[in-house]
């Protein structure tokens, strides 16, 4: 089954790849042509379908191996070091938001002083700013909700020490329900970054939301790209001490 969902999960990067290049390819929508901003939702509904997509088959996977979520052999070693709960923090989205919003708006303060209107992410309105801090409150609050979930998890496991030796008794049956225990975390923390996404999304304009997600994949196959890069070099470097 992870073999399965290790080849799905490369199959989707890949194509999350595509997406991104045909976001980033797609013509600024005119001001006053619906069908420009029809067209740009459009691919922006696609992508979050892709991103359902992925965390619905990933769901399905950490109730057969929830360990291998935890280990996820086919991320880099960089990747694994930032994950939460096998995957990217829901909240970092809501800083990615600010920080795009910043670095567009200083690149064109001259044009907004003169009157000129990009409708980009770097002119996010008051009301939707209220929302983004509103819903990054929120999602904190689920963020340590899970969080101590997973923790009463762990201090379950300690408890159940005796039991795992040797798996005699109840064990089989206790490491059974401890594991699907630990699935349905997993899960939550994969609903809460779904959630994000969409509410992050619905709350920005067709223009805006494609930059959002044009920079939220760039952020991820960035750090997969260079991640992958340092993990070769260091097999490289292993192999060069191991001739010496």
């Amino acid at each position: 089954m992870m073999m399965n969902f290790h080849r799905f999960h490369d199959s989707w990067v890949e194509k999350l790849n595509k997406f991104t290049s045909q976001l980033a390819s797609t013509p600024t929508p005119r001001p006053n042509s619906t069908s420009d901003h029809q067209h740009v939702r459009q691919l922006v509904d696609e992508v979050v379908a892709h991103y359902a997509h992925y965390y619905e088959t990933k769901t399905t996977a950490a109730k057969t191996d929830v360990l291998t979520l935890f280990a996820s052999p086919w991320a880099s070693s960089l990747e694994r070091s930032l994950y939460w709960v096998t995957g990217f923090r829901p909240t970092t989205l809501f800083h990615l938001v600010y920080t795009e919003s910043s670095i567009r708006f200083e690149s064109h303060v001259a044009d907004i002083l003169r009157g000129r209107r990009t409708g980009d992410l770097g002119e996010l309105t008051p009301g939707q700013l209220a929302r983004v801090s509103e819903l990054q409150c929120l999602t904190v609050k689920e963020e340590n909700d899970i969080g101590n979930e997973l923790g009463g998890w762990q201090e379950e496991v300690a408890r159940s020490e005796p039991e795992w030796s040797g798996l005699c008794g109840n064990g089989p049956d206790g490491l059974d329900r401890l594991l699907a225990r630990l699935g349905a975390v997993v899960a939550k923390a994969d609903e809460l970054r779904m959630k994000t996404i969409r509410q992050v999304v619905e709350l920005l304009t067709p223009q805006q939301a494609a930059e959002f997600l044009i920079a939220a994949a760039e952020l991820q196959l960035g750090i997969q790209r260079w991640g992958l890069h340092q993990d070769r070099a260091r097999v490289v470097e292993i192999k060069d001490v191991d001739t010496l």
